[in-house]
């Protein structure tokens, strides 16, 4: 099956290149509550953007507001070059949405629910047939007749992803798209959405589960308090250099503690889990590990006790402790 990101109206920028969000200095308020303080956000075509940020941080709302669900107080917001505000309706046939908490038909079946998601976006005799394709893709197809409210959580989950691929968006938005999902179906919506990248769309992800990020995502946006507080790209936080600790296993700790201590690396109390030591760069562990190697310790593992992408969340959103 071919999951193809391209509108049915000409485009007004190239598939795969430019921006498919682009906003900048968005203000939202409730009340006297600023939850969005002047946000700087845009998400490339042909790339995965992860937004990141605690608790409060704005990213729902600002979710909100580039799914024309909320209108801005303050600032300029593109879609696929559309005004989200103006040119709603443009903007809505090029973006795909996919909130956190979703409502679904319960008395629809799955096939049914699908039908009528392309019947709203004017799919017409396409339809039923994009139905089919979205069944098979969300591994629901044995479930296609079958009362939507029978559905487990994480198949109403894979549902309500599948139905906003029903029009092909260029755009596509998610929010905390992993939740209830189990860890084989994590891994599939991983691969759906890069390979959604790859042909062209620009996907963005909000998350709190951040090592499927550092593991899904090209670049990466702070929030904090309603405001951008940095971004980076994956492959250049991996690069960075400084230390880390890392953790490492051997079938005897005891053996690796020795050796460690030998040739004069700190390291804390070992515990059932490993022992973890601070290292400046992945040189350093690999000349580490080829160290212990040489002195006959079976290194069973050695990773970042804390990964790049956490790390970096930690720093930016003063989250240390």
């Amino acid at each position: 099956m071919v999951v193809n990101p391209v509108a049915e109206e000409p485009p007004t920028a190239s598939p795969s290149s430019g921006d498919g969000v682009a906003a900048s200095g968005v203000w939202r308020r409730f009340g006297a509550v600023e939850a969005l303080r002047g946000v700087d956000f845009t998400a490339r075509y042909g790339e995965v953007t992860g937004l990141v940020g605690p608790n409060g941080a704005g990213k729902t709302t600002l979710l909100l507001v580039l799914a024309t669900l909320l209108m801005p107080d303050a600032g300029t917001v593109r879609i696929a070059g559309h005004d989200p505000v103006t040119e709603t309706r443009a903007a809505r046939t090029r973006l795909g949405w996919v909130p956190d908490v979703f409502g679904v038909y319960d008395n629809l079946t799955a096939r049914e629910y699908l039908n009528f998601a392309g019947a709203a976006y004017g799919l017409g005799s396409r339809a039923a047939a994009r139905a089919e394709e979205l069944l098979s893709l969300s591994r629901l197809r044995d479930y296609a007749d079958r009362p939507v409210h029978v559905l487990s959580r994480g198949q109403k989950q894979r549902l309500g992803f599948v139905r906003s691929l029903v029009h092909e968006p260029r755009v596509l938005l998610l929010d905390e798209p992993a939740a209830g999902l189990d860890p084989y179906s994590r891994v599939e919506l991983r691969d759906i959405l890069r390979r959604l990248a790859a042909q062209g769309a620009a996907v963005v992800v909000s998350s709190h589960v951040l090592s499927d990020l550092e593991q899904l995502a090209d670049r990466v946006v702070f929030v904090d308090r309603g405001v951008t507080v940095g971004e980076r790209r994956i492959d250049d936080m991996a690069r960075a250099p400084g230390p880390r600790m890392w953790r490492l296993r051997a079938l005897n700790q005891s053996e690796l503690v020795t050796a460690l201590d030998l040739h004069n690396y700190p390291h804390a109390d070992p515990t059932p889990g490993g022992v973890d030591v601070e290292l400046v760069s992945d040189e350093a562990a690999a000349g580490l590990i080829a160290g212990l190697v040489r002195d006959g310790v079976h290194v069973v593992s050695c990773a970042p006790l804390t990964g790049s992408l956490e790390a970096t969340y930690l720093e930016l959103t003063g989250e240390q402790g």
